[in-house]
């Protein structure tokens, strides 16, 4: 486990903790092994320059503000271009080594550090004017207050909002008509909270998709070197594969098999190329850059019929709804399950054993 992983799961054990001794009026926790903890924490803390956002060493304000201010960003946030067809995609690589991960759904958010130090957060906005955010950032549940670095920090994430955070918060709602829809309205009402408590509630995490600047630091010309670089600055970023033309198509098949296990919300692939210079070389449309392609998996629609309702525990602990249907053959693969994420999702679907469904494959399998 490297050093920014303790950190974290240190922040975890300390926090429940504090929250059983404080809120429920329980210990789980001697006094002695707790300080044992702190100190270590601190002793890392310390050692790597980072401290990440909700740890136990800082005392946080929570802020409540009128408005979120406007503010143009530096550098335009273009969309990507897209695609559905994997050859397509291998054809974009051909031979040059590419970085394919996870186009995560959510809001995307730009943060700036300075001197080591979180000192703002935009949302992308329109592309050209985001909302400024800084105080909700800093409740984020997994970003850094403190870099190493003390040069100017510029980086692009996605601030998403897990699917069990999504279904715990939803239960808490009896109204049914007032449960939120899906991940993704959700992390966007939570991200531009006027009330930062509001939003620490959520559990708002961000994950770094690109990097902007990074005043004296270098990278020999290699994107992988920017995401490797972050890690070490404590951030967490996007899963992904190095792979040209050739390994195109196991790969995005291996992210589609990944995908219904995931607990972030997830709507597609990001391929660009590892060679910063040769992207930027290739310039950019009106509307895209021409450095990397999104990829979103063909809506192919099969119709089944529904066989039963299962319930079924996720890694996170909670028990999800899982749909159990006659086989059907989805891009080459035949699927009989198909997990429905959310009860929400279940209960508007009102799905009846015996009913005639279809399903189709987009980011995940899901019954209609």
């Amino acid at each position: 486990m490297d050093k920014t992983e303790r950190m974290k799961e240190l922040g975890e054990l300390l926090r429940d903790a504090s929250r059983a001794y404080y809120q429920e009026d329980r210990e789980i926790m001697s006094n002695f092994d707790y300080d044992r903890l702190y100190d270590e924490l601190e002793a890392l803390e310390k050692e790597t320059g980072i401290v990440l956002a909700g740890s136990p060493t800082v005392t946080v304000g929570y802020e409540a503000v009128d408005e979120l201010p406007k503010e143009r960003h530096e550098t335009p946030m273009l969309s990507l271009d897209k695609t559905k067809d994997v050859e397509a995609l291998a054809e974009f690589a051909g031979e040059h080594q590419t970085l394919l991960s996870w186009k995560l759904d959510g809001l995307t958010v730009v943060l700036t550090y300075e001197d080591g130090k979180l000192s703002k957060a935009v949302t992308r906005g329109n592309g050209e004017t985001g909302e400024v955010i800084t105080n909700n950032a800093r409740v984020f549940k997994n970003v850094p207050l403190t870099i190493p670095h003390k040069g100017e920090v510029i980086l692009r994430g996605e601030a998403v909002i897990r699917y069990s955070d999504f279904e715990r918060i939803n239960a808490e709602i009896e109204d049914e008509a007032a449960k939120y829809k899906n991940p993704r309205n959700l992390c966007s009402g939570s991200v531009r909270q006027l009330n930062n408590e509001i939003t620490a509630k959520r559990n708002v995490y961000l994950y770094v998709f690109a990097l902007v600047r990074a005043a004296g630091a270098e990278f020999a010309n290699s994107r992988e070197n920017q995401f490797k670089w972050l890690k070490g600055q404590g951030f967490d970023v996007v899963e992904y594969k190095k792979v040209d033309g050739a390994g195109m198509a196991q790969a995005v098949r291996e992210f589609s098999e990944a995908v219904a296990e995931n607990d972030f919300p997830s709507d597609g692939l990001v391929c660009i190329y590892d060679d910063i210079a040769y992207g930027q070389s290739l310039g950019r449309t009106a509307k895209f850059p021409r450095d990397s392609l999104a990829f979103k998996w063909q809506d192919e629609v099969r119709e089944t019929r529904l066989k039963e309702i299962e319930w079924s525990p996720s890694r996170t602990g909670l028990i999800n709804p899982v749909a159990v249907f006659e086989p059907v053959e989805l891009e080459g693969t035949t699927v009989s399950r198909a997990s429905v994420h959310n009860v929400s999702i279940l209960k508007s679907l009102k799905l009846g054993i015996g009913d005639t469904i279809t399903v189709y494959k987009a980011n995940m399998i899901i019954p209609q």
